[in-house]
């Protein structure tokens, strides 16, 4: 009997992202999904055990079942942003690897399942069904099993009858009883698993019960008896619900689905070395296992409206020079108002740190020219001195520069020559974020898919633990030259391809605001902010004792040792020793995330210490560790900031991350505290801005009520409690209103709002629908929003900066999650237009002075100036980030001074 199995995909997805750990490749994209995706198809080849193969999804639109029950699935928790990013690149894997996608607008993965077993079974195949998910429980006969990849066990009629004590067939009716939490299924409340498998085997199923009201008390007690004859509605709504559709299609053709006689795998090789499942890849390539693992950079595919893949053909021709004269008679000849595209290769990529290896140019978009200065070989040929280097990029400078990731290369020139560019600056990887900022833009990524070439590897030809000043010049010139040269056609093709879909305005964004930028980002990362390294030191034994006594409390309570680091010896502890009830399960066993403990808290009094133990231990390790590592001779930190970390437009940070420390916790303080300024005779300078994506909201929505509010400079969050709650509680129902204002603008719908005041969803609810009574033009605006965003497949921001989303594959989960993250992406792409535009007129009128901006998180920007001129500086700073942008309400900042972070605010 020949084997079809189908995957039921978005829960094999679901399941693969929550039981591996939270990977990440070497760019911080997230990967647990797509390995665990990967390694299933590995498996599924390996056993060849499946004739045929299909994946069961989502189907587009308004889910049918919402239709009948609109609550249907309406307590689903808000899916991890890590988990979307990696599905379009999934379900894309499937059809690159000529497998078969199946599904049924309106319908779900289980009615697709369900239809095309129904026909297997017809045609004499045997179904094996690759689930967790118990509602496919129905669908299991002689022919038809599940299979669970995380056990590689199979679950047939023995398995239903040991965990449920019924026969598959019966199951639908033991749902319609019992309900579902996890889809919202109401089910007959009162009755549980117990109560609902005595009644089927007495009776059989729902109707049986219904036709035989009478005999009910001699199976169950006189309540339930009750709640069984006033809920039939219920009860049949419920199975109506839990029933799958067997009917979606008359007949199936099983040659479109056949599985490949080689592993599907090899389709996408290039793509599984790009996001670092190195020992996968090796296994595909007959490699020996014990090959040292290469990194790669992760490229991530555009998911957006503007991703039609367009191709033009590049070559280029390398020149090594390491002849001066010839080197100086190239540049000479060079017009002065001609462009030059130009990129460096050193030994690090530590900006702070690194030494220039070599630099390469191209100004004609075909000859890309390389001057080594410091290779380090045996044997090495002549190189360019260091003296004519500089004076060589000083000659490139003068141009109008061109480059791909141009910030890190002026900040070498800078720290190894201090060289800064005099003319404007264009950068090919900004102009590619701003034609789709959700799409990988690796200058690597984006030659593949503009003009189908493959960049020379950096793996290829810089060896293991070695740098770039071990390349022979040969390879170091055909690498660095390539490099140059494509910088300079991306460029000119996303500009051609800007102009083709009349997005000249995004052009005009550039070169307005995001290339000038760059020497605003360069001059705060070469200022660095300093830190108090005595502080941090203290800090780290204080909290190290902390952590230890804890433990210690933690093992006393609980009677023996282990490791409070282990999820799985927690998890054993938790809900084998304590015997508390266990949460959402992943591989392993069960979840000790920080919900699941929140859920336990009132349960035992170890949970509290276990928390603090954990918000203790990533304080150590996520922050003061790091810094301390970082730490210089001058004990200043520099971070980097990225202009295309975020799809929103928000600037990032990292190495380290200055913008996610804890700001309301007493922890956060005590880091914000080790910040301190670097001369007794300075001060640290706040400026950021009020409230600002509510400004935003009452800009944009026009509300007569809340343009009024910030034009008198009232409290909006008190007046918005007034009008939700009335006078007389407003004061006590504040900071409900605040977090329901700053709620609707992140998207936050009624159950992520009863998370957040630990409320009932119905309560949430309420409160939401109070607001909207209160703010119609608010309700109607956000809802014009969502329109537009359906139906132009993207959000903007105040600029014109656009965030795409790919609606076309979104399944419902993924259209509700793509709609809150447009709206967010509205007010926070917004506010980071503004703040970008302050810093920028800040940089231009305070650059030659002792004013030195350090720091930017988010709406806030933080100075380093002499004490002396901080009353008249905070005055005039303020005023150009009140004034930099005309709104329909007035920006207003707040302003601080102090001597550490901590002080600030």
């Amino acid at each position: 009997m020949q084997t079809l199995t189908i995957i039921d995909t978005f829960g094999f997805f679901f399941r693969s992202f929550y039981a591996l750990p939270p990977l990440k490749n070497a760019q911080g994209f997230p990967t647990s999904l797509l390995l665990g995706f990967a390694n299933l198809i590995m498996n599924l080849h390996k056993e060849g055990l499946s004739d045929y193969i299909v994946f069961a999804l989502e189907g587009r639109g308004q889910n049918k079942r919402k239709e009948i029950y609109p609550e249907y699935k309406g307590t689903r928790m808000e899916t991890p942003q890590d988990l979307l990013m990696q599905l379009p690149i999934a379900i894309k894997w499937i059809e690159k690897m000529g497998l078969l996608n199946l599904s049924f607008d309106g319908y779900e993965a289980d009615d697709a399942i369900a239809s095309l077993s129904h026909i297997a079974t017809r045609k004499n195949l045997q179904v094996r069904i690759i689930s967790h998910d118990k509602d496919l429980y129905q669908l299991i006969d002689e022919n038809t099993y599940l299979y669970n990849p995380t056990s590689r066990k199979d679950i047939t009629e023995k398995e239903c009858l040991t965990k449920y004590g019924i026969h598959p067939h019966e199951f639908i009716d033991y749902q319609s009883l019992v309900g579902d939490n996890s889809d919202n299924v109401p089910g007959i409340k009162g009755i549980g698993a117990k109560t609902a498998e005595k009644l089927i085997k007495k009776f059989g199923n729902l109707d049986n019960i219904y036709a035989n009201l009478e005999k009910l008390q001699e199976t169950v007690s006189p309540r339930i008896a009750n709640l069984i004859k006033e809920h039939k509605e219920m009860a049949y709504l419920s199975k109506k619900l839990v029933t799958l559709k067997t009917d979606l299609i008359d007949d199936f053709d099983l040659q479109i689905c056949k599985m490949p006689l080689t592993n599907p795998l090899l389709a996408i090789v290039d793509e599984l070395e790009e996001y670092e499942f190195i020992k996968l890849v090796q296994r595909l390539k007959g490699m020996p296992m014990t090959q040292p693992a290469k990194a790669f950079m992760a490229k991530s595919k555009g998911i957006g409206g503007l991703n039609a893949f367009s191709e033009s053909s590049f070559s280029y021709t390398s020149h090594l020079l390491n002849d001066e004269n010839k080197l100086f008679e190239i540049l000479d000849s060079i017009p002065s108002s001609t462009e030059i595209s130009y990129d460096c290769e050193t030994d690090s990529i530590d900006v702070q740190n690194a030494n220039m290896v070599g630099f390469s140019f191209c100004f004609d978009r075909k000859n890309g020219y390389y001057v080594p200065i410091a290779h380090n070989y045996l044997g090495v040929e002549t190189q360019i001195s260091k003296e004519s280097a500089k004076k060589a990029i000083e000659k490139i400078f003068s141009h109008p520069l061109i480059g791909h990731n141009l910030k890190f290369d002026l900040l070498i020139a800078q720290n190894n020559f201090g060289i800064k560019p005099q003319n404007y600056i264009k950068d090919s990887m900004i102009l590619a974020w701003l034609f789709d900022s959700v799409m990988s833009v690796g200058l690597d990524s984006q030659m593949e898919r503009w003009f189908s070439h493959k960049m020379i590897a950096f793996e290829a030809i810089v060896s293991k633990g070695a740098n770039f000043s071990s390349v022979s010049l040969e390879d170091a010139t055909k690498y660095a030259a390539e490099d140059a040269v494509a910088s300079m056609c991306l460029y000119e093709k996303l500009i051609e391809e800007l102009r083709s879909k009349e997005l000249d305005y995004l052009i005009e964004i550039a070169q307005n605001l995001e290339f000038p930028l760059i020497k605003v980002l360069v001059d705060m990362e070469t200022n660095g902010i300093k830190i108090n390294v005595n502080w941090f030191e203290k800090l780290r034994l204080e909290l190290s004792n902390k952590l230890s006594i804890i433990q210690n409390n933690i093992h006393k309570h609980i009677g023996f040792d282990f490791n409070l680091n282990s999820p799985k010896q927690l998890a054993e502890v938790l809900f084998g020793k304590l015997g508390l009830k266990g949460g959402r399960q992943i591989k392993g066993g069960y979840s000790t995330d920080e919900r699941t403990l929140e859920g336990l808290l009132n349960e035992h009094p170890v949970i509290s210490e276990i928390m603090e133990y954990r918000e203790i231990f990533k304080l150590k390790n996520t922050y003061i560790e790091p810094l301390l590592k970082l730490n210089n001779d001058e004990h200043k930190i520099h971070t980097s900031f990225l202009q295309t970390g975020t799809a929103t437009g928000r600037l990032s940070s990292k190495s380290p991350n200055l913008q996610n420390i804890p700001v309301r916790t007493e922890a956060g303080k005590q880091i914000r505290e080790g910040f301190i300024i670097s001369d007794k005779k300075n001060t640290f300078l706040s400026v950021d801005y009020s409230q600002i994506e509510l400004r935003l909201l009452a800009h944009f929505c026009m509300d007569k009520d809340l343009m009024e509010a910030f034009k008198t400079d009232k409290d909006i969050h008190m007046e918005t409690a007034i009008r939700i709650f009335g006078e007389e509680n407003a004061s006590q129902k504040r900071s409900i209103a605040k977090s329901i204002n700053f709620g609707l603008i992140y998207g936050m719908g009624s159950k992520k709002l009863a998370q957040t005041l630990k409320i009932s969803p119905k309560e949430a609810k309420t409160y939401i629908e109070s607001y909207f009574e209160s703010f119609p033009t608010v309700k109607n605006f956000l809802k014009y929003q969502e329109e537009q965003i359906l139906a132009n497949g993207y959000a903007q921001t105040l600029l014109g900066h656009r965030r795409y989303f790919d609606f076309a594959n979104a399944t419902e989960l993924m259209r509700a999650n793509y709609l809150r993250e447009g709206i967010n992406s509205i007010f926070q792409g917004s506010a980071a237009d503004l703040i970008k535009l302050s810093m920028l007129k800040i940089y231009e009128n305070f650059k030659n002075t002792s004013v030195k901006l350090l720091i930017q998180v988010h709406d806030e920007l933080i100075f380093e100036l002499p004490k002396e001129l901080a009353e008249q500086t905070s005055k005039e700073i303020e005023a150009i980030m009140n004034n930099v942008y005309t709104l329909n309400v007035p920006l207003k900042c707040g302003i601080s001074l102090g001597k550490n972070w901590a002080e600030l605010k």
